[in-house]
């Protein structure tokens, strides 16, 4: 009922909508409608009554609410459906929960603070109240397990591409799930699966990113590293409409991978890479090396030309890479 009355709101722009007219076109009652605009108003919604003529939506809150994400969304099926949390643990694990028990595809669940945001390797991910987009979405693809970690590069994508829109931004991709501006972090990425032999039943890739933090968010030993979009944009955006651009790519992109396979992805992902042609420290399991990252193959594990001229796949491990002064083989 809410969405309904702020999209007869949003259509009027300026000019007042009358109680009766919207009890008229949805069917309750003029005490409702007014119940209803003052739960909006509690929620943050500034709506301002005019004597004898109806309701004007001055603005709407700084919030990620279904609503409000709806109303922008230009995607089919991914994010019509919402999980809308003030503060959860984790939005992967909330996303995994309601994906165990049964959810359609695209699912999207969305937080204003993570408690106990994660990234890859299990480290820790800052996610302060609505100073970000802190966001999950449940994907079941018609491909392989083996072919899920592109996902990850898929969101990659998606998200650089949405953010690059707004003027002043200029971000890239860190393989193999960092999204960097100015060299320093903007967006991290992580992927999990359910599968079983030969069949994905979900994914979720889980995305946050820094769109409004501000150092004082963060903890002294990532104030250096950590960057939000707001430090550099030179116009103004919302944190909905960001959503709603990556939402779109994101689908997009999907698509083409489930009608295509990967390989248009991929070559998305190299236009927009930060890591290839630049000297890398990889850090695996097993050994410590140095090289130049070269290329992605068609899995997307990056192809590393080490310094005895040996290529070498980068399958798992940490990647580190060498900025164009770096001096005594200082890697960032």
């Amino acid at each position: 009922m809410r969405k309904l009355i702020l999209e007869l709101l949003r259509s009027n722009g300026l000019e007042p909508v009358s109680g009766e007219k919207i009890s008229e076109q949805l069917g309750v009652s003029r005490t409702a409608i007014w119940k209803h605009i003052q739960a909006l108003k509690d929620e943050g919604y500034q709506i301002e009554s005019v004597q004898k003529r109806g309701y004007i939506l001055r603005e709407a809150p700084n919030r990620l609410y279904p609503q409000e994400i709806n109303s922008h969304l230009e995607t089919k099926w991914l994010g019509r459906s919402v999980c809308y949390e003030d503060c959860v643990g984790s939005t992967n694990n909330v996303a995994k929960s309601i994906a165990n028990q049964g959810c359609e595809n695209g699912l999207l669940v969305v937080a204003e603070e993570q408690g106990a945001g994660k990234g890859r390797l299990s480290r820790g991910w800052i996610s302060p109240h609505a100073k970000g987009i802190w966001f999950s979405v449940v994907l079941k693809p018609p491909f392989l397990p083996q072919e899920a970690s592109k996902c990850t590069l898929l969101a990659a994508v998606a998200v650089v591409k949405a953010v690059n829109k707004i003027q002043g931004v200029n971000a890239a991709i860190k393989w193999p799930n960092d999204i960097l501006l100015n060299g320093r972090k903007l967006v991290g990425i992580l992927t999990e699966m359910n599968a079983e032999f030969g069949h994905i039943n979900y994914v979720v890739i889980g995305t946050g990113i820094n769109t409004h933090g501000e150092p004082e968010d963060y903890p002294e030993d990532v104030r250096d590293i950590a960057i939000s979009v707001a430090d550099v944009a030179t116009e103004p955006f919302t944190r909905v409409e960001l959503l709603a651009d990556i939402l779109k790519n994101m689908e997009e992109l999907y698509e083409l991978a489930c009608e295509q396979g990967f390989a248009p992805v991929l070559e998305e992902w190299r236009k927009y890479s930060c890591t290839l042609g630049q000297e890398v420290k990889v850090i695996a399991p097993d050994m410590t090396y140095y090289g130049t990252a070269i290329d992605i193959d068609e899995e997307g594990l990056l192809i590393v030309k080490k310094t005895d001229g040996e290529l070498e796949k980068v399958v798992a491990g940490d990647v580190s890479i060498r900025p164009a002064a770096a001096q005594n083989n200082a890697y960032a």
